[in-house]
C-alpha cells in the first residue's frame, strides 16, 4: 500500500481513533453543542490524513461507481469461514499494537455477544460484520474501505467527523446535494439513502439475503456514527428505522470493546462457528 494512499499503518488505526473518540464511560452527547464534546486536536497526523482523503473523495459519483464495480459480486466465491481466512491475510506483521489475527478480532466480537447470552443470529452478525473489510485483498484504498459512514446526496452534517474537510469534496459546492435533504425526501427511511462507500455498506449487501433486519442493520450502520451516537439525520429515518436504531445501539459496544490481547482458541471454537454458519448462509457465496 502507497502511503500516499493509505495513510492509516494498519486498519486497527482507526478503531484505536474510535476508542479514543467514544470512551466506555463517556456520557451521552445529546443536548450538547458540538463544541463541548468534540475535540481533534490530539489525533495522530496519519488518521487526520485519512478523514481528509476519504471526506474529499466519498461523493454520489464516486459511491454510484463503487456499488456498479463490486455489488456485481464477480471478485470470487468463498464461504464465511474462508471469507474469514482470506481476510487474515491482511495482518500487517509490522504492526507492533496488535498480536491478533483478523480472525481473532471477530471471533472476539461474536464470543462477547455470545456469552451474553444472545440469539444465534446476532452471535452470527458479530462474527461477520467487519468481514466487508477484504475490499482492501480487491485493492480498494483505505479510504473508502474503512472510516465512520454517512450519506451523500445530502449536506454533510456538522457532527461528521473532521467536518472541515468536506470542504473539498465536489459535492459540498453542488446544489443538488448541499441541502439539508439533497436528493431525499423527508422521512424517507435510511434503507432509502445511500451512505458512504465502505466494508459496512458492502457486507451489507452481501449479507441481505440470509440475516434477520435487525442483523442487517448492525451490520450497514454499526459506523455510522454520527447518526446512532451523535442523534444527527433523524429526519431521514423512518418508524423501521428508529427501532433499528435500538439494535444498533445494543451492537455498538460488543465492536468497540470487545478486543483484548488474550486470543481466542480458534481450533476449539471452529466447529460451532462453522455450525453456526451453515444455519444462516449456503456453503458458497459470491463476492
Amino acid at each position: 500500500m502507497t502511503d500516499g494512499i493509505n495513510p492509516l499503518h494498519s486498519l486497527d488505526d482507526w478503531d484505536d481513533d474510535l476508542l479514543r473518540r467514544y470512551p466506555r464511560d463517556s456520557e451521552p452527547r445529546h443536548g450538547k453543542s458540538t463544541e463541548e464534546f468534540r475535540s481533534y486536536d490530539d489525533a495522530a497526523d496519519h488518521v487526520k490524513e485519512f478523514y481528509r482523503l476519504n471526506h474529499r473523495q466519498q461523493t454520489v459519483e464516486v459511491n454510484l461507481q463503487k456499488r456498479e464495480q463490486f455489488l456485481k459480486f464477480e471478485k470470487r466465491q468463498m464461504g464465511i469461514w474462508e471469507a474469514m481466512e482470506y481476510l487474515n491475510t491482511l495482518v500487517d506483521d509490522s504492526d507492533p499494537d496488535t498480536s491478533l489475527s483478523q480472525i481473532e478480532h471477530l471471533l472476539q466480537t461474536s464470543e462477547a455477544i455470545r456469552a451474553d447470552g444472545h440469539p444465534r443470529w446476532f452471535i452470527l452478525t458479530g462474527l461477520v460484520h467487519d468481514l466487508g473489510k477484504i475490499l482492501c485483498l480487491f485493492d480498494e484504498p483505505q479510504w473508502c474501505v474503512t472510516g465512520d459512514t454517512f450519506p451523500v446526496g445530502c449536506q454533510f452534517d456538522s457532527s461528521i467527523v473532521y467536518h472541515d474537510f468536506f470542504q473539498e469534496n465536489p459535492d459540498y459546492s453542488n446544489p443538488e446535494y448541499n441541502s439539508q435533504y439533497g436528493i431525499y425526501e423527508p422521512n424517507c427511511g435510511l434503507r432509502n439513502v445511500m451512505l458512504s462507500w465502505g466494508h459496512d455498506e458492502y457486507m451489507y449487501n452481501v449479507c441481505k439475503p440470509f440475516l434477520p433486519p435487525q442483523g442487517l442493520a448492525m451490520i450497514r450502520y454499526h459506523s455510522f456514527y454520527p447518526w446512532h451516537s451523535e442523534g444527527a439525520y433523524e429526519y431521514l429515518m423512518d418508524d423501521f428505522d428508529h427501532q433499528m436504531l435500538e439494535y444498533v445501539k445494543l451492537f455498538n459496544p460488543y465492536d468497540l470493546y470487545s478486543k483484548s490481547d488474550a486470543p481466542p482458541d480458534i481450533k476449539a471454537l471452529k466447529p460451532y462457528y462453522e455450525d453456526l454458519i451453515h444455519e444462516f448462509f449456503p456453503p458458497q457465496l459470491s463476492w
